[in-house]
């Protein structure tokens, strides 16, 4: 396969490949390196975040940059938003959470307990709580319709820092470096904890749109299929380089494909099924630190280490 450039939207490999990108436009406006990115429910909106201590507001589809959002004191690593764009929830390395009035730009609350940087934070689906993960090896939940400022629940079954976590109706999932991923049975209080050993380091996770695997990316350049169910192992993805930085991967709107950034600047897709890369596009000049699709399933944005926001149209 031969990968297009960055510029003008070359096609993203031969005509055989499975999935094919060609670029839109790039958001630009960070300084310094961007390490999340975000669609809001509908997919009319974005946010990102990163090195330069802030999270941006962006209309992705004319890339007009919306609202920044300044509060942070060192880089921020992570957001989400609720459910009725209402607020947004931030973390980052100065150990605390931040909780965000989306229209006015004022921090409603700063939520405090952990003891390290902060790597993951979620809301639940009825956007009551936000829930954080971090280097102090512990996931946090916090009551949005509180004052308080403590967690409500602490969660802290790892020997590692908790790098990434999602959220289902009645199940936190987080994982961690020590390459192990825990989920969370709130309604049961139970905790089923799945291994993959200390010598797979877990830097992201996602869920299959089915709910029934678990994608998870590790360093050593290795992405895991999981089932939720039985923790097995159905299958495996090479092809892309991720040695040194927290990457984000996840699956496409039909399940059909895995796809991954890579720090040598590709995203790279693999046919679910088959294992094998289906498709891979020179995407960044830095290593590709995160991605989202959006809900139409023909775009995607990603983000990266060379401190821009790229909008993708995606053939598949």
């Amino acid at each position: 396969m031969t990968a297009g450039g960055t510029d003008g939207g070359a096609s993203a490999a031969s005509a055989s490949a499975k999935v094919r990108w060609r670029e839109e436009r790039a958001l630009v406006g960070h300084e310094g390196a961007v390490l999340a990115v975000r669609y809001n429910p509908d997919g009319r909106y974005c946010l990102t975040c990163g090195k330069d201590r802030t999270v941006r507001l962006w209309n992705p589809a004319t890339g007009l940059l919306i609202k920044s959002y300044v509060g942070h004191g060192r880089e921020v690593r992570d957001v989400a938003v609720t459910s009725d764009n209402a607020r947004l929830a931030s973390g980052g390395a100065e150990r605390g959470v931040l909780l965000w009035d989306v229209a006015s730009g004022r921090v409603i609350r700063r939520f405090k307990g952990h003891d390290n940087q902060v790597n993951a934070v979620a809301f639940n689906e009825y956007d009551s709580v936000v829930v954080s993960g971090g280097y102090d090896r512990s996931v946090r939940a916090w009551d949005c319709r509180s004052h308080s400022v403590d967690a409500i629940q602490t969660m802290d079954p790892f020997s590692d820092a908790v790098t990434s976590l999602l959220l289902t109706a009645h199940c936190v999932v987080a994982a961690s470096i020590d390459g192990s991923i825990a989920t969370f049975d709130i309604r049961r209080g139970r905790v089923q904890v799945d291994e993959l050993g200390r010598e797979h380091p877990i830097n992201s996770i996602a869920m299959s749109h089915d709910a029934n695997c678990l994608l998870a990316a590790s360093l050593h350049s290795t992405l895991r299929l999981l089932d939720r169910q039985t923790g097995e192992i159905l299958n495996e993805y090479r092809g892309h380089v991720n040695e040194h930085y927290k990457l984000e991967a996840g699956l496409t709107g039909d399940d059909a494909y895995v796809v991954s950034g890579s720090e040598d600047g590709r995203v790279v897709a693999w046919d679910l099924v088959e294992g094998a890369v289906a498709g891979q596009h020179s995407a960044h000049k830095g290593a590709v630190t995160g991605l989202a699709f959006h809900p139409d399933d023909k775009h995607m944005l990603t983000c990266s280490a060379d401190g821009s926001v790229r909008l993708w149209d995606v053939h598949h």
